[in-house]
């Protein structure tokens, strides 16, 4: 960018920092503000579009206000060579009418062809380790903001649409204290099925206990009979022994 253009959205940081941990998906904010009296259309591209996520990758921020901007870096399998990140992404804005709205916005809104002046801004990737108490000082780098990027070099960087992210993705935080939950509720129903299956047992074994005494009792009394005794006698031992029968397979 050149010093005679006018740059239409300030940028706070001009550095996305990401707390760099591996295996886990990481999130940082901008923010976009316009001092002007003029309506702002904003795009954002990277180069590396498979790796973040935007939300919002595009849309309009009106006069003499603000808009924040997410970017989440997908979780990464390792840590780069000393944590080193080339990853860049570029900002593009435009001045467009009122009434413009996020859907109006296309990527030929941020060519030269449009004949539209467009303001771009190239903010760098910073890997830094994540926070752990005490947290220690940082001296230097933290003081005051980056200086605004030229424009001049790296202009064969090949930079692409971004894709809104999905709100679908639960925190970190929410889905711990999710699977703790349902760890607890897990083990309070196992507790409560081991707890009522002991009590069918003793019952069981209750019953067992005494249909084994009624049943020696019966057998006491019909040793004791001389003679014959009735059908229905008969057929009140036999169910007897069926009922023991079933107890003894529980």
């Amino acid at each position: 960018m050149g010093s005679d253009s006018k740059e239409l959205l300030g940028i706070e940081p001009l550095e996305l920092r990401f707390p760099f941990e591996t295996k886990k998906q990481i999130s940082c904010s901008m923010q976009l503000t316009n001092r002007t009296d003029d309506y702002i259309a904003f795009k954002v591209k990277t180069t590396s579009p498979k790796k973040y996520c935007v939300r919002p990758n595009s849309g309009i921020v009106p006069p003499r206000s603000t808009s924040d901007v997410i970017v989440t870096m997908q979780a990464q399998k390792e840590a780069p060579p000393d944590m080193q990140c080339k990853d860049k992404f570029l900002l593009q804005s435009v001045i467009v009418g009122e009434g413009t709205s996020a859907r109006d916005i296309t990527g030929e809104m941020f060519t030269k062809e449009s004949g539209n002046v467009v303001d771009e801004v190239k903010l760098k990737v910073v890997y830094v380790p994540p926070p752990k108490p005490p947290s220690p000082v940082h001296e230097g780098s933290e003081e005051g903001s980056p200086p605004r990027p030229s424009l001049s070099g790296g202009s064969n960087l090949n930079y692409q649409e971004m894709q809104m992210s999905r709100e679908s993705d639960e925190p970190p935080l929410f889905s711990a204290v999710k699977a703790q939950k349902d760890q607890e509720d897990l083990t309070s129903e196992t507790s409560a099925l081991i707890s009522r299956l002991t009590e069918e047992r003793n019952s069981a074994i209750q019953q067992n206990n005494k249909l084994r005494e009624e049943l020696d009792l019966v057998r006491r009394e019909i040793s004791k009979q001389k003679g014959g005794f009735s059908f229905v006698f008969v057929v009140a031992i036999a169910l007897l022994g069926i009922v023991l029968g079933f107890i003894m397979k529980r």
